[in-house]
């Protein structure tokens, strides 16, 4: 079992900064992906930015520029600096980790969420 545990989250006035943190344990062999998704208020659940474990970054467009995914692979931990944050940016924010455990396969695990809120 592939644990991710997900800190950083709160509530912040537009234009603030905010830096999401998210921890991988258990038994796995590697993890290949991570990142962040969100789900705004009546959403659905939308890619915010996803990393590799060789550092290949995508975002989405409504976050370049102002979001800045990195990973430390030593750590197996995932960061999100949020920048310049607008109201539009509250959501629900969930860690995700693709990778692969030793002698079952592949794994997708899901963090529980955190909530960030943007608003003066």
């Amino acid at each position: 079992q592939v644990h991710l545990k997900e800190s950083g989250g709160g509530l912040v006035q537009p234009g603030g900064s905010l830096r999401l943190s998210c921890a991988a344990s258990g038994n796995f062999a590697s993890i290949n992906r991570m990142g962040w998704y969100r789900q705004g208020p009546g959403m659905q659940r939308d890619l915010a930015a996803t990393i590799t474990s060789g550092e290949t970054t995508n975002y989405a467009d409504s976050v370049k520029g102002r979001f800045t995914i990195s990973i430390d692979n030593d750590k197996n931990t995932v960061y999100l600096q949020m920048n310049n944050l607008k109201p539009e940016d509250t959501a629900v924010y969930y860690c995700n980790a693709e990778g692969w455990v030793y002698r079952q396969g592949p794994f997708t695990s899901w963090g529980q969420g955190t909530q960030v809120t943007v608003s003066s």
